[in-house]
């Protein structure tokens, strides 16, 4: 059994935003598992951001960013209230969408469905700059 993990920047803009990550996880992948059988953790160590498994590029990234918007709105209800006017709402995300994911991976490749990628979610205007762990369980 063996173990790898690193970590990398992303920078996210100041609008909310849906990043593909399914690239970099299979590069990562291709130099730690190459033809390995195990699991791949996507993990965003901070408190307003998460990871999701969902189609993009068809619409369904800014459908889930509508969705957001709609069940959490950047208002003034939160009880959280330092930053950007409703950041309270960024902290409640990861409860939604968590701030990892587990995925399998099979002869070296992440087992993804035909139409999924992995997605960095980040509704938080106020911090653009993001650290992504990836960790590689398996042998």
């Amino acid at each position: 059994m063996t173990f790898s993990t690193r970590t990398f920047q992303l920078t996210t803009g100041h609008r909310e935003t849906a990043v593909d990550l399914t690239d970099r996880c299979q590069s990562f992948l291709d130099e730690v598992a190459a033809g390995a059988d195990g699991l791949l953790n996507v993990f965003v160590p901070h408190a307003t951001a998460g990871v999701a498994v969902i189609e993009t590029g068809a619409g369904s990234d800014e459908d889930l960013l509508a969705a957001l918007r709609e069940l959490l709105p950047a208002d003034d209800r939160w009880r959280h209230r330092h930053g950007s006017p409703g950041h309270g709402r960024d902290h409640v995300l990861p409860g939604l969408v968590a701030p990892h994911a587990t995925l399998p991976v099979v002869d070296g490749r992440i087992a993804l469905g035909t139409w999924q990628s992995v997605v960095l979610i980040d509704t938080n205007i106020s911090n653009v700059n993001r650290t992504v762990r990836l960790s590689f369980l398996g042998g």
